[in-house]
């Protein structure tokens, strides 16, 4: 029978329901550590994660503080600015206070609605600003592609 354990988190920033779904979930409030494992779900508003083992750390409040995502991580997120992505990565780090994104190992970023891809061994992507940055660790390149538009000539 599987077990699954619902936690429901209230962040105070903008009291936004955080909601993630577990088979196995150890916390130890002192240490601000909860660790959940097993198709780990995370939902919040729009923004969705899935990963094999995510850690939540939360400060003295029991506010969270930063999420850390770990084995075939897949993942749905929207920026301020309106544009939403949709990717995978094998480890993902969130900041929620600076709202940044680190992505890492294997990771493929796509912009939905837009054909704008990202793909590399380390991405960050700062949701306040819209702003990405990719790396290489390994001998492949970081890979970016988009569709450029021309401008018709009249003759």
């Amino acid at each position: 029978m599987k077990i699954f354990i619902l936690i429901l988190l209230t962040l105070a920033l903008h009291s936004q329901e955080l909601k993630i779904k577990a088979k196995t979930f150890d916390s130890d409030q002192k240490k601000g550590i909860s660790v959940f494992k097993g198709n780990v779900n995370i939902i919040k508003e729009n923004d969705e994660l899935n990963a094999s083992k995510v850690i939540v750390y939360t400060d003295q409040n029991q506010q969270p503080t930063k999420f850390i995502a770990e084995g075939n991580v897949s993942f749905v997120i929207s920026t301020q600015d309106g544009a939403s992505y949709r990717g995978e990565a094998q480890k993902t780090i969130y900041i929620p206070k600076t709202k940044e994104y680190f992505f890492y190992k294997d990771v493929h970023l796509k912009q939905i609605g837009e054909n704008k891809e990202i793909i590399g061994d380390e991405v960050v992507l700062q949701s306040i600003d819209g702003k990405a940055y990719a790396k290489s660790k390994s001998s492949k390149p970081v890979i970016m592609i988009f569709d450029l538009e021309e401008e018709k000539k009249d003759d």
